[in-house]
């Protein structure tokens, strides 16, 4: 990381943040339940679902055992707490859900 940033940069930079909301998703005590396959493909094609329509700006799958997923969503905390508490993996104890108030950049995306 060589990249000078200035302290002008910075300020600009803060300038443009906007509240969002992050989603972590954690596995669950219930996560290996007896139809579990089908309730988590009802949860991803609601994560999907959402992201097509705006309501998560980045979702992120993760790949370990204690974390399932992230989630950066466009909606308030509390919104996004309501949200995600009627996920179905979270209803059926196969994932928890803790919900942040987080600030995000505009524009910012991962890259291609």
């Amino acid at each position: 990381m060589n990249t000078t940033v200035t302290d002008q940069q910075i300020r600009d930079l803060a300038a443009t943040a906007k509240p969002y909301s992050m989603a972590v998703l954690r596995w669950g005590p219930q996560r290996h339940r007896e139809g579990a396959d089908a309730i988590e493909l009802e949860h991803q094609r609601r994560m999907v679902s959402m992201r097509a329509e705006g309501v998560i700006a980045i979702l992120c799958p993760v790949q370990a055992d204690t974390i399932a997923g992230v989630a950066i969503m466009t909606v308030p905390a509390d919104e996004a707490q309501k949200i995600m508490d009627s996920d179905p993996c979270v209803r059926a104890g196969m994932m928890t859900c803790e919900v942040h108030s987080c600030l995000g950049f505009p524009g910012d995306a991962l890259p291609a």
